[in-house]
């Protein structure tokens, strides 16, 4: 009799069947293969193109945020479109993982950017609380289901359920909210994550702004944007776009989403 998988691969390979149909077979195939990688920085860091053209959509300003900024990549070329005078605060909360942030930006910034740039290790989720209407552009790379590692790693594909989504996406929306209110009124908030399940990408945004729409607007971001930067076949959802491998010449995956935060009205101001 043919082997059974294991119930995590069973329930996994079955969870990402029925979102993407006919479709999953083939995806399944490109995440598998090889990711690919671009020079990014002199000396060169190797970067999902992707990831690197994902992090040119953020409009920069003078107080720049990247809340969960490990391992480095999106952080340097932020780093390499800060204008002059302009700060980048990388935050990365796990002690291991700004260490190695530290050396990456250490040895792949000329020395004048580095010296604009702050390393921090607070709790993304709560940084609302920390320095609220403060940034003008924030990157919000949060952790996320990253299906593409689950399926390299044998262990985790095998322990893989479906309310790991669910724990997940509880964080997301914490570090998204923390954005928004770190925003400065008409600032930048850059949702991003690796992500394929829904319910980390356009669902989550339609339960921030539930809760947060008062607060924020989400811009409209076209494909072409992408192509510019080298990405072709970026798919547009509800609330932004999505970077699939099978269908971006192994790019990504990668979910992203704009979101501006609101004037105040007078409505806000309290009598």
């Amino acid at each position: 009799m043919p082997s059974k998988q294991p119930r995590g691969e069973a329930l996994f390979h079955g969870y990402y069947q029925d979102l993407f149909g006919d479709r999953w077979p083939a995806l399944q195939q490109a995440l598998e293969g090889e990711a690919l990688r671009i020079p990014v920085n002199d000396p060169p860091y190797y970067l999902d193109p992707a990831s690197a053209a994902v992090a040119r959509l953020l409009p920069l300003g003078q107080r720049n945020l990247d809340l969960c900024a490990a391992p480095g990549g999106k952080t340097l070329v932020l780093a390499g479109r800060l204008e002059e005078q302009a700060t980048l605060t990388a935050n990365e909360r796990s002690q291991a993982r700004r260490d190695r942030l530290r050396r990456v930006l250490k040895e792949h910034l000329p020395r004048d950017v580095q010296q604009r740039l702050r390393v921090t290790s607070h709790d993304a989720r709560r940084w609302g609380l920390h320095e609220p209407d403060q940034y003008d552009a924030i990157l919000a790379d949060v952790p996320c289901s990253s299906e593409r590692h689950v399926l390299a790693d044998p262990t985790e594909l095998a322990r893989w359920n479906p309310r790991r989504i669910d724990r997940i996406a509880i964080t997301q929306f914490a570090i998204l909210a923390a954005a928004i209110d770190s925003a400065k009124p008409g600032g930048y908030v850059l949702y991003v994550t690796c992500a394929l399940a829904n319910r980390e990408n356009d669902l989550l945004l339609e339960r921030t702004l539930a809760r947060r729409g008062h607060r924020v607007e989400v811009l409209p971001l076209d494909p072409e944007s992408l192509a510019r930067e080298g990405i072709r076949g970026a798919e547009k959802t509800t609330w932004g776009l999505h970077i699939l491998p099978d269908r971006c010449n192994g790019a990504g995956p990668l979910y992203c989403s704009l979101l501006r935060r609101r004037q105040p009205s007078s409505a806000d101001v309290p009598e």
